[in-house]
């Protein structure tokens, strides 16, 4: 069996981010993900916000994590070259009643440390963003608050590892764990390796890994979180993230602009037993569509182009499980709402027990924090596109409309790593099908340039992974159905 220093379990963005901040040091280390891609689970789901940090509980790891990794994420994400945007935040009330809950969370924000916070009126809310409904009454503002793309990040991290030497292994679903002497073995049933540390960073899975490994009791229950996606033309009507103030369940229906210009409502959010279920439900979206308008009067159910679910891990004991209950074995568990916020920190924290445990952190005489964007060519000017379509005619070709995605970036993100598989993993790195026509004109050349590069049939490729076939076979005349 293969040995390494440390083997970290789930590639979503805390795994990547712990990847990545491990990478740096002379440190045998391997990325274990289930699914044929990375950022397969909570990570390319959820609201795409960088919180502030007035939301969490003062003195628990939430609270730390949240406001450290906000002040770490905008480098974080110039390194990996990937968009974000400081676009603030407001937290609205609708009455007198959500004053005391506002001032409430202000007091909670200033007490973690949160920057530039402060209450405003209706008025001053609405000179900041016009198209608030005059039901709002009062806002919190958080200009720290911003807005990332989720999966970008999470790819990108990854690969920002692999280019510094860590391994990623797909498909590898974790089965078993055992420790002899001082290596812990990790088995998917067909494949296995030996590890001196473990992180478990499983997302809803993390109670069963956990379980394996002897580390823990603890249960995770996945919370469905619903969305709708619109279209870029009402992207223009907000610039903030708007909130409602929060219930016990979360932060509540919120509205927000993408860092690519879309409008995005939701979540919902539904304790579930299935850890699979992704569904989404007629009254989960009518309930995102009505609160959503509350805040902002101006939004169209004609301008929806997709809706989707993601699934929060969430823990038993309201704050983030991260410990070592097993020398060298790791839990990075119930990072629900604000993991994305977090995951830089949760990286620098986890690193830091590890060094406290003994693993030894050389430093790499050759470690390069950055990476290429994926978003490089469309941000050229017009005469940088022109050398480069020279150089390669691909990049001249247009094969998304509505999102303005040539041949030559696809191939590029084709030969990347970590490497697509599916037509989704395209998607996910290019934005190839993210536009109105939600992949209807693009996914017959997506798929022919997939199956080139991965040398099977073209009725072989999926959308998402295994058995999500997108053709049958042929017509009688000849024609892929």
């Amino acid at each position: 069996m293969k040995q390494y220093d440390v083997a970290v379990i789930g590639a979503g963005v805390v795994g990547a981010m712990i990847c990545r901040e491990l990478s740096r040091f002379e440190v045998r280390t391997v990325l274990l993900e289930r699914m044929d891609d990375v950022c397969m689970g909570a990570s390319r789901a959820n609201s795409s916000i960088v919180h502030a940090g007035f939301d969490c509980e003062p003195g628990t790891l939430k609270a730390r994590l949240n406001v450290r990794g906000s002040e770490l994420m905008e480098r974080v994400a110039d390194e990996l070259g990937v968009p974000y945007v400081r676009n603030t935040s407001l937290v609205v009330g609708f009455s007198d009643e959500d004053k005391p809950k506002l001032e409430y969370l202000l007091d909670k924000g200033i007490r973690n440390g949160v920057r530039g916070l402060k209450l405003v009126t209706s008025d001053e809310a609405r000179a900041l963003e016009p198209g608030l409904s005059e039901e709002v009454r009062w806002a919190l503002l958080a200009p720290t608050g911003a807005v990332i793309c989720p999966y970008e990040l999470t790819i990108a991290a990854v690969g920002n590892a692999m280019d510094n030497g860590v391994e990623l292994r797909t498909g590898f679903e974790v089965r078993t764990i055992g420790k002899e002497g001082d290596l812990y073995t990790v088995s998917s049933g067909e494949d296995a390796l030996q590890a001196k540390y473990v992180i478990n960073c499983a997302g809803v899975y993390a109670d069963a890994v956990a379980a394996m490994a002897g580390a823990g009791d603890f249960t995770i229950t996945p919370r469905r979180g619903e969305y709708m996606l619109m279209d870029k033309e009402c992207g223009k009507a907000v610039r903030a993230t708007v909130f409602r103030t929060p219930t016990a369940m979360g932060k509540g229906i919120l509205v927000t602009r993408t860092v690519d210009g879309n409008l995005l409502m939701g979540p919902t959010a539904e304790n579930i037993g299935d850890k699979e279920d992704t569904s989404t439900t007629a009254q989960g979206l009518e309930k995102v569509f009505e609160q959503a308008r509350r805040v902002l009067p101006a939004v169209s159910m004609r301008q929806v182009i997709t809706s989707f679910a993601g699934l929060r891990a969430v823990g038993p004991t309201g704050d983030f499980i991260i410990n070592q209950p097993k020398e060298g074995f790791i839990n990075c568990a119930g990072i629900e709402s604000p993991g994305l916020s977090s995951a830089p920190a949760i990286a620098e924290y986890v690193l830091e027990m590890l060094g406290q445990s003994g693993l030894a952190l050389a430093e790499k005489d050759r470690y390069s924090p950055r990476r290429r964007p994926f978003n490089w060519f469309r941000n050229l000017t017009p005469e940088e596109k022109d050398e480069v379509i020279r150089k390669d005619p691909a990049y001249g070709r247009m094969v998304c409309r509505c999102e303005g995605i040539t041949e030559g970036e696809i191939r590029d993100a084709l030969t990347q790593n970590p490497r697509p598989r599916d037509l989704d993993g395209v998607k996910r790195r290019t934005r190839a099908g993210m536009g109105r026509c939600q992949g209807g004109f693009c996914s017959p050349v997506v798929i022919e340039l997939l199956a080139g590069e991965l040398g099977i049939p073209y009725e072989c490729v999926t959308k998402s992974g295994k058995g999500s076939y997108l053709m049958t076979g042929r017509t009688k005349g000849g024609r892929r159905s």
